[in-house]
């Protein structure tokens, strides 16, 4: 069938990215001129609403402006070839370019062919040139649907934000929802109270062995625990059970979207946008299947692939064939999970990151083909005789490591207990001597924040969103400035230790961190009071459960089910009901909050959001009050009276320098130094509000050695120069600017590090 068309006239295939096409342009013959739409082509036109209601809810479709030379060139093309082929995703997006390319270019139905693939392959593609289809509607109408439905949920909302809050706001269906999972978790970590109990562990000798054992319960006080330690000084402590319970561990199931979003976050560190980023070059270079999708399924040539790489490489008694079933009702797109191209293919030619995404993913693959790892968990309890309590060891063996040999799954929880690797040989009855028995002071901690990883397993718990949606949800909310991802440093405290060894109880002072974060989602004062009108006024909207009937309405108008303008008219007229009773209410309920009085004059100090965000106000308006903006890190919920107070600190004058003067302030890219018309960054730990003269002339100091490396120049490219500039250390070549990361050393750059950066922003950039 392939030669047939081969020997037809020319045949245009058109794919959504330059890589795609040209990746696929290796598996078809000369007659087949393959070019890219460069995604979408057109959209919702942006000036007014783009969806006629009046109209049945008939979207008003304009080509991009960025995309008309496209459009353009790909109408010549296929006025000259005898057939088009659509050679779009398989998902609902790329059902839904297919079917605007079709418009946009004026083809007919008998000039199209619609072909999909799960990988990019020479049998793929060559097993869908000869299995076209058509167009399909329900795909297309569901992706229509949604974006619809976004539209006149935006649309709407946002112009409400304005009049209520601040201008420039806006609100989304699904990043509402979001962002309020954030909130509720903020404030669940506001109103949490910390207690500290003391947790006893005892080092007990058996057989020449020491293992641990923690008590059965936590005391409330130092005093109490101090007591439990004094009756051990006597105490007799016997082996009262012992029990061994053989147990298997299962390997996860292969790659979905989420999944392999959360596992690259936790062990990659990789944001949900650079894993799905990373993850579509890898698509479209051959490597790994379509990489959007919520199916586990595995192809039986997979299978078999997975099964001679295993027994090959550990052995016929690693392998364990698995058919994974997919557990989400009515899953999109499932094709197959995502896994390697080629499983025999170890490793792949390509960048850091991609070859990093890569190994995960075929680990991930091939140990989901792998036998059980099977285990021997020993449970000791140890009880005394003058207490009521025990102590408890937890052992694991493990008889055979089986798929942990090759990938073990990481986990969220921050705090998991800690056990013994192997336990002594021990019976009941047995009697034992304890070398060191300790009780730490150990305090509460709050629910964790959500991570990217973390948010999007929450997310598909809830049913919000689909695989196509997660990184773009995170992603917005973050760019709206409704969300920021954060580390923060923590605090050190002081926590009782009560040690009793040689029969002697002995207190001291422990120093430890607590409370530090990293790449955790923090609310900023916007998103909360934004969340808060919402729910106020739209508490349907808000509701997890109506954003997750949405997202099965799209299945069913996916499936052929539903009627997808009647789900439209159904959602929007008692949506825009409500947006009309919004507008009337008139008393729009202005975020405020009173942190007391000024000290120095007895002023209020009240905290509100305005024009330009949150600010602190000292006194009334009728009486010239001072204003100053918080900073990035204060919550309008949590800052307090005198960190309020201290913002009106700054700008601090330290005095003279050169005859200028040295100013330290606070801007919107952080704190800096002013002195004769240039400015210097204040990096941590210098605190703007404490910075002495001494330090402040140190940093202008270093900052003008700094700039005498600049611009830096390579022999071997005269084009390309390493520059300094307002924002920061960055490339340019070739009259393009390319921004330096944090983690690079503008001074000692190499010229290779240099073209590894242009490269990965023109690949970004051009898909």
């Amino acid at each position: 069938m392939l030669n047939y068309f081969i020997r037809m006239e020319e045949n245009l295939v058109i794919v959504e990215s330059p890589a795609k096409a040209k990746t696929i342009k290796k598996f078809l013959g000369d007659s087949f001129i393959v070019k890219s739409s460069f995604g979408h082509v057109r959209d919702l036109a942006k000036k007014d609403l783009g969806v006629d209601v009046d109209k049945n809810y008939s979207p008003n479709y304009i080509i991009s402006p960025d995309k008309k030379k496209i459009v353009a060139e790909l109408k010549k093309l296929a006025s000259k070839s005898k057939l088009v082929w659509l050679a779009s995703d398989e998902d609902r997006e790329g059902e839904a370019i297919s079917w605007h390319l079709k418009e946009v270019l004026g083809l007919k139905d008998d000039k199209i062919k619609r072909i999909v693939f799960h990988e990019i392959t020479k049998e793929a593609i060559q097993k869908a040139v000869e299995n076209p289809r058509n167009i399909d509607k329900n795909l297309v109408n569901a992706q229509q649907a949604r974006r619809v439905l976004d539209r006149l949920v935006g649309f709407n909302l946002s112009p409400l934000l304005w009049r209520k809050i601040k201008p420039s706001l806006s609100a989304g269906r699904v990043q509402s929802v979001t962002v309020r999972l954030i909130v509720e978790r903020e404030r669940e970590i506001i109103k949490f109270k910390s207690v500290s109990k003391y947790k006893v562990i005892a080092n007990f000798i058996a057989n020449g062995k020491v293992f641990k054992a923690e008590l059965n319960y936590k005391f409330d006080t130092g005093k109490e625990a101090y007591q439990f330690l004094e009756l051990c000084k006597n105490a007799e402590f016997l082996v009262e059970d012992v029990q061994k319970k053989p147990s298997k561990k299962s390997p996860a199931p292969p790659f979905i979207t989420s999944t392999l979003q959360q596992e690259a976050s936790r062990k990659l560190k990789f944001s949900v946008s650079q894993t799905m980023r990373v993850a579509q070059t890898l698509y479209e270079h051959g490597y790994i299947t379509y990489m959007r999708t919520d199916s586990v399924n595995l192809s039986n040539l997979a299978l078999s692939t997975a099964k001679k790489s295993i027994t090959e490489e550990f052995g016929e008694k690693y392998h364990k064939s698995r058919n994974y079933k997919t557990r989400s009702k009515g899953a999109q797109e499932a094709h197959e999970a995502i896994r390697p191209t080629f499983i025999n293919n170890k490793t792949i030619e390509g960048t850091r990151q991609e070859q990093k995404l890569y190994e995960l993913i075929w680990k991930r693959t091939v140990a989901s083909q792998m036998a059980d790892a099977e285990l021997e968990k020993t449970i000791i309890s140890v009880k005394t005789n003058n207490s009521k309590y025990k102590f408890i060891a937890n052992g694991e063996i493990i008889k055979f490591d089986g798929f942990l040999k090759l990938y073990i799954e990481s986990q969220d929880d921050e705090n998991i207990e800690e056990i013994n690797d192997m336990l002594p040989d021990v019976k009941a009855g047995q009697a034992l001597s304890a070398k060191k028995i300790e009780a730490v002071e150990k305090y509460s901690t709050h629910p964790p924040r959500y991570t990217e990883a973390s948010l999007v397993k929450k997310l598909e718990e809830l049913g919000i969103g689909r695989p196509s949606t997660y990184a773009p949800t995170i992603s917005t909310v973050q760019q709206r400035g409704y969300v920021s991802k954060e580390d923060r440093n923590g605090n050190k405290r002081e926590v009782e230790v009560y040690t009793l060894e040689n029969n002697e109880i002995k207190k001291r002072l422990k120093s430890e961190n607590y409370g530090a974060e990293y790449g955790k989602l923090f609310p900023t004062s916007i998103g909360m009071v934004v969340n808060d009108y919402l729910i106020d006024n739209f508490d349907n909207i808000m509701n997890y459960n109506f954003t997750a009937r949405i997202e099965k309405e799209f299945d069913e108008i996916a499936l052929g089910n539903t009627e997808w303008t009647k789900m439209i008219d159904d959602f929007y007229k008692p949506f825009i009901s409500q947006i009309e009773d919004s507008l009337k209410n008139t008393t729009a309920k202005k975020y405020e909050r009173l942190l007391g009085n000024n000290p120095e004059n007895g002023k209020p100090v009240v905290v509100k959001v305005g024009r330009y965000g949150p600010y602190v106000q000292i006194g009334e308006n009728e009486e010239e009050p001072k204003f100053a903006s918080l900073l990035k890190e204060q919550n309008i919920e949590t800052i307090t009276l005198d960190e309020a107070i201290a913002l009106f600190r700054l700008p601090r004058n330290l005095g003279q320098f050169e005859n200028e003067e040295v100013i330290v302030a606070i801007g919107k890219f952080g704190p800096y130094i002013r002195h004769n018309k240039k400015f210097y960054s204040i990096k941590k730990p210098d605190d703007p509000y404490t910075i002495e003269y001494d330090r402040a002339i140190e940093i202008i100091n270093k900052s003008r050695e700094n700039e005498k490396l600049f611009p830096r120049e390579f022999k071997d490219a005269p084009n390309l120069k390493v520059l300094k500039g307002r924002y920061g250390p960055y490339i340019s070549y070739n009259n393009k600017n390319y921004k330096i990361p944090r983690k690079i050393d503008p001074a000692t750059i190499s010229l290779e590090e240099c073209w590894d950066i242009i490269k990965k922003i023109d690949n970004k950039n051009n898909k």
